[in-house]
């Protein structure tokens, strides 16, 4: 008798570890399905496909074969009783074999060939009158490259994104004070509204416009990062909500999907890049002139990072 005691006792606890890891198992599969299912129902929200053919591609772009892309980011402040304007123009190139992202910030005042409109005016005024195809048509010609992506930020509502993944930690390097925020030099870590306001000081900054865009870089880069943690497992609704009210693009389900799985790796070298220029005022405008050398010089080394001629 005393000798099946110790065989019923481990049949139990076997039992009992069996019906635990089963649980466990329902419950994970479970959680995945819901991030999973929210995941899909964000993306559909967020995609808005855009009609437009580019020249600069001999063939079509392959994800699964692990083909260097490019994406433009146009942050359009679309505040209450304002159309929308691209104030913010940044294009990404990704090379997974070099596993590296170039990141250019196109000032917003460049003069240059508004394709499509038959005009030469401020890089940004591509928006206002053609919307994205037209930006993307107009990016494309000004750096001689495929623009194969877009992502269209709301960057009023930037502030939720940030706030869904806990906030962002930024090392400032200018003491400055803006909407009645003091922002100290070093790490400082920021809410939505504050990373909001940190992103848009332009006039007290001795670097202009070219220091805006570093911070606007700082944000988008420190929101890659907490998004992509562990952390933000635990709110991914919130995450997701953010995202879809806030964001539009031509990417689909499965290009992401693509890109996470074949592109990963690139994510973690960023190299910024800038583009300098003369301001200069033409029939009572100011603009940002960009030299043909300086033009070329950037054009050549977003090729050599596309692989492409």
């Amino acid at each position: 008798m005393s000798s099946d005691k110790p065989k019923r006792k481990k049949r139990t606890w076997l039992r009992v570890t069996g019906i635990v890891l089963l649980l466990l198992i329902i419950g994970i599969g479970a959680y995945a399905f819901t991030v999973w299912n929210s995941l899909t129902n964000a993306v559909d929200t967020m995609h808005q496909p855009v009609e437009r053919e580019t020249n600069k591609r001999e063939n079509s772009l392959s994800l699964s074969k692990k083909e260097p892309f490019s994406v433009l980011m146009l942050g359009v402040d679309e505040r209450e009783g304002d159309s929308g304007r691209s104030d913010t123009m940044i294009v990404l190139t990704v090379n997974p074999e070099k596993k590296s992202v170039k990141m250019l910030s196109i000032p917003r005042d460049t003069r240059t060939e508004i394709v499509g409109h038959g005009t030469t005016d401020k890089i940004n005024h591509a928006y206002a009158f053609g919307g994205v195809a037209m930006s993307m048509d107009t990016v494309e010609n000004f750096l001689d490259i495929p623009i194969d992506y877009y992502m269209q930020i709301n960057m009023e509502g930037f502030k939720d994104i940030v706030d869904a993944v806990g906030g962002v930690t930024v090392n400032n390097d200018l003491d400055f004070t803006y909407e009645g925020v003091h922002f100290a030099k070093g790490s400082i870590t920021l809410d939505g509204e504050d990373a909001l306001k940190f992103s848009r000081m332009r006039k007290q900054d001795p670097r202009g416009d070219f220091g805006r865009q570093l911070r606007q870089r700082m944000i988008i880069q420190a929101v890659l990062k907490e998004g992509a943690s562990l952390n933000s497992l635990t709110n991914f609704n919130d995450i997701f909500s953010a995202l879809s009210k806030n964001i539009k693009t031509n990417l689909t389900f499965d290009e992401m999907v693509d890109i996470q799985k074949n592109y990963k790796d690139a994510a973690g070298n960023i190299d910024q890049m800038t583009i300098t220029g003369t301001g200069q005022t033409i029939n009572k405008i100011w603009y940002l002139v960009v030299s043909d050398a300086e033009k070329t010089k950037i054009q050549n080394e977003l090729k050599d990072h596309l692989e492409v001629k």
